[in-house]
């Protein structure tokens, strides 16, 4: 069964996208919710097979205004998957401030990966995803329930909330990507 891929054009001032730096998270369910959340982070693989598989290798590697092309988007994600898996290394290790993110991109910015092959883009995305899904899925009470600040936001974070921002800056490189899709589509 072939499934289409549905473009949206945004052209309203109240659905313009805010900047992934300027958003704001308050993190205050239970950590209940993990399983829920868990599944949003396993859904980002297959949503970006979905996305990619009719693409042309010119499409996969077009960068609006300069921007990330498909591929380096997909690359960024794979990129950050160790910072994710560091930051359940912080918890374990009953660290008071989790480990930044490098907020140069250097590694997704000097990682070439528009030379990669898709399929390999997504493999290693997979492989390193279903990793942090299972060590999340596998911690013990004790660091379900650990607390440590978030560098850049400045707010307490469990393991739940750490699961629940990945997910949302999935969501972030997808639309992102979605945005590309649509400028492709005008052209």
């Amino acid at each position: 069964m072939k499934v289409s891929i549905f473009y949206i054009y945004i052209d309203s001032d109240i659905m313009k996208r805010t900047k992934w730096t300027d958003r704001k998270f308050t993190f205050d369910f239970p950590e209940g919710w993990m399983p829920d959340i868990l599944e949003r982070l396993r859904g980002t693989p297959p949503r970006l097979y979905a996305i990619t598989k009719d693409l042309s290798e010119q499409q996969l590697q077009f960068k609006p205004d300069g921007k990330w092309s498909i591929k380096q988007h997909i690359g960024h994600l794979c990129d950050l998957e160790e910072l994710h898996e560091g930051r359940i290394d912080d918890f374990i290790a009953g660290k008071e401030i989790l480990r930044a993110a490098d907020m140069s991109n250097a590694k997704t910015n000097t990682a070439g990966h528009d030379q990669k092959d898709i399929s390999i883009l997504l493999t290693n995305f997979v492989h390193k995803r279903t990793i942090f899904v299972q060590r999340l899925e596998n911690l013990e009470d004790n660091i379900q329930l650990s607390k440590a600040i978030h560098p850049r936001l400045n707010v307490s974070m469990r393991p739940v909330d750490v699961a629940y921002f990945t997910a949302e800056h999935d969501d972030h490189h997808l639309a992102d990507i979605r945005e590309i899709l649509n400028l492709l589509m005008k052209n």
